[in-house]
């Protein structure tokens, strides 16, 4: 049973996101939102040399009253690949050893730069139909409806919204597109993002998995410490610097 997908397919279409962008234009349309985040978001990589964080994953299942914690760091390379070291764990011992450690397998090898590329936000995965703009907090962000161009585990259907001044990732919600088994009836998710600095790095992540047999497993992501990794000076270019020789 693949179970493990359920809940690691929902993290694999986000990354941070650094940008700086103007209000005053016109409305745009769903293509020219896009394609302003994904440049912001080429600009935000070369800004630091990746980030790292902590995660709590908290695993519910209210009709075998199973609950299960996990606690996680990640690093994250500069080309957005992710590693994981878990630092604790909790509870329900099978949700660990079948769902939330293969979940992190699962998110890792969805984060390497050749796989990322079949799972992003961009037109060779999505159709994006613009909405309209909203308040989240106190600041505008578009709407977004997205449909996947494919049926595949790793794509999903549902809304984005674009912050309208960074054009960054700041909400996304909805369903995997195709569901990994017989099994499994629906998957529902809801993932945001916070504003630090530059940076736009996830805050929560919740979802409800819907199962034939084992009714609805919830599992929430709480993400937090999370910082940008600094950028390496050379070390000519300090040596330079301290002797005050201009480059």
């Amino acid at each position: 049973m693949r179970v493990q997908f359920l809940f690691g397919v929902l993290l694999l279409f986000f990354t941070a996101n650094a940008s700086v962008a103007s209000e005053n234009e016109p409305f745009p349309n769903a293509d020219t939102v896009v394609a302003r985040m994904l440049a912001q978001d080429a600009q935000r990589q070369t800004l630091a040399a990746g980030y790292r964080g902590m995660r709590r994953y908290v695993l519910e299942n209210e009709r075998m009253h199973k609950h299960a914690e996990m606690l996680v760091r990640v690093e994250c390379d500069a080309n957005g690949t992710k590693h994981f070291e878990v630092i604790d764990r909790t509870g329900w011992k099978a949700a660990y050893e079948h769902v939330l450690h293969k979940m992190l397998d699962s998110e890792a090898e969805a984060s390497e730069p050749q796989v990322r590329v079949k799972t992003r936000l961009s037109q060779d995965n999505y159709d994006f139909h613009m909405v309209g703009d909203t308040l989240l907090g106190d600041r505008t962000a578009y709407m977004i409806a997205i449909v996947p161009k494919r049926r595949e585990e790793r794509l999903f259907e549902g809304r984005i919204w674009v912050d309208a001044r960074d054009y960054a990732l700041v909400r996304a919600e909805g369903k995997i597109a195709k569901n990994p088994s017989f099994w499994t009836r629906n998957v529902q998710f809801t993932h945001t993002y916070q504003k630090s600095g530059q940076f736009w790095f996830p805050a929560s992540t919740e979802s409800v998995t819907e199962a034939r047999i084992f009714g609805s497993t919830s599992l929430t992501i709480n993400y937090f410490d999370y910082t940008p990794t600094p950028l390496e000076v050379p070390l000519s270019a300090s040596a330079e610097l301290r002797q005050g020789i201009p480059k």
